[in-house]
């Protein structure tokens, strides 16, 4: 359990409320330039290694299409993808299963609702002489697939590395997750959480420091269908899909990307200021010539 404060917890929880449900899926452009920095300071940073994608949706999710696609070139050994069952959801969320589900003979119509997905890459399963998206095995989780289940445990200990864009809401819960298993992560989160009470020591502490990439920290995700369209900026894909963009957003590792970090004890009375001097040489520089 995590070990928020009381107006973390009730900050959390009034953002999950008003969001009704805090799923973002990340773009495969801001995937691939994070990835892009791991890669050009150590080009076999994913050789031989088992990735793991947990709070994903498989199917849909951008973090699978790119460890997919890009299996052999990366040089990754098994990459695993695990997603959370339907009834999980808020139950104003529609859920219809995929034609992909559908025509497997592994369909079945209670598991399909109740139980996450696990699914896995690890051979050329069609016989093209390529190992690709085309390539995933899918079977059932025995749980719904949440992170702090025994079986998505088991997952992330036979796991090197750990990537995802986690709810919003758990975001403390599933940072003590990751930092229980020792393995090498990258995730996506608010700037906010670098004030939560478990979170700031590790960047203290030099355990995890932000991604090379999203500076601004503006950027826009896709949202499920029911995500209700209120904030300031949104649109609407051709086919509809829906859209928005949040402001806040950084890459939060302890992969090195070659930059350089730096503590800078300046007491300015906010901790998110000292600890975005921490990684932003231009920040602490623009500070002292003040």
């Amino acid at each position: 359990m995590s070990n928020d404060t009381p107006q973390e917890k009730k900050e959390r929880l009034t953002t999950a409320k008003s969001a009704k449900n805090d799923e973002f899926y990340t773009s495969y452009r801001d995937i691939e330039e994070e990835m892009r920095a791991y890669l050009e300071n150590d080009p076999n940073v994913f050789k031989g290694k088992t990735v793991l994608l947990p709070c994903d949706d498989p199917e849909s999710s951008n973090f699978t299409k790119y460890f997919a696609q890009n299996f052999e070139t990366l040089g990754v050994k098994k990459l695993i993808s695990t997603s959370y069952a339907p009834s999980s959801k808020p139950p104003d969320v529609a859920y219809q299963p995929s034609l992909f589900e559908l025509n497997s003979p592994k369909y079945d119509e209670v598991k399909t609702k109740k139980n996450g997905k696990l699914f896995t890459l690890t051979r050329d399963t069609n016989g093209d002489g390529i190992i690709d998206l085309a390539d995933l095995e899918w079977s059932y989780l025995e749980g719904d697939g949440d992170f702090r289940s025994d079986e998505v445990k088991a997952l992330r200990d036979e796991s090197d590395f750990i990537f995802t864009n986690p709810p919003y809401s758990l975001f403390g819960d599933f940072m003590q997750w990751l930092m229980e298993s020792d393995k090498k992560f990258a995730i996506i989160g608010h700037m906010k959480a670098i004030n939560y009470k478990d979170t700031f020591p590790l960047i203290e502490d030099k355990q995890m420091w932000l991604g090379a990439s999203i500076h601004s920290g503006d950027r826009e995700f896709r949202v499920p269908e029911n995500y209700m369209l209120n904030a300031a900026g949104f649109r609407f894909g051709k086919d509809g899909t829906k859209y928005i963009r949040a402001k806040g957003v950084r890459w939060f590792t302890n992969i090195d990307h070659g930059s350089s970090y730096f503590w800078a004890p300046l007491r300015m009375g906010r901790r998110m200021w000292r600890a975005y001097i921490l990684f932003s040489p231009r920040a602490a520089h623009l500070h002292r010539g003040m």
